[in-house]
């Protein structure tokens, strides 16, 4: 019990912590962004373009930051890398899917954001394939 009560950057519970809180947070974005990979591979290419990329490309980027991403998140490889291509779905969904909506409207994108900041600035803590590889 002490050990689980124990903080500190190097603490078992500290990255415990993180493998939950990285792969409950890759989950939820994972099954979201499950439809439009498959919409990709099934060549159904509607989808809106908010970035004036067209809508084939901004399926394709979406579907790679939601899916593929969070794929690699779920198993802590290349964690800060993949975190990128996220943080960016959230910030473009923020600003110009959602930018009229009430507060209410924005805060799963807000919150996300907010969860993957977190993940970039600590990284994935000791229980990845980051540090099984790289460390």
């Amino acid at each position: 019990m002490k050990r689980l009560l124990k903080t500190g950057k190097n603490s078992s519970a500290v990255n415990f912590g993180l493998l939950i809180f990285r792969v409950a947070t890759s989950l939820m974005m994972f099954t979201h962004g499950y439809p439009k990979f498959q919409k990709v591979l099934n060549g159904n290419f509607q989808f809106g373009d908010p970035l004036g990329i067209g809508p084939e490309a901004s399926l394709i980027l979406a579907a790679f930051g939601e899916f593929i991403c969070s794929i690699l998140l779920i198993l802590g490889l290349t964690t800060r890398y993949a975190l990128v291509p996220l943080m960016i779905t959230m910030i473009v969904a923020l600003a110009t899917v959602h930018l009229d909506d009430p507060f209410r409207g924005q805060e799963k994108a807000f919150l996300y954001l907010l969860a993957y900041l977190f993940l970039f600035i600590t990284g994935p803590g000791k229980y990845s394939m980051d540090q099984k590889l790289f460390n």
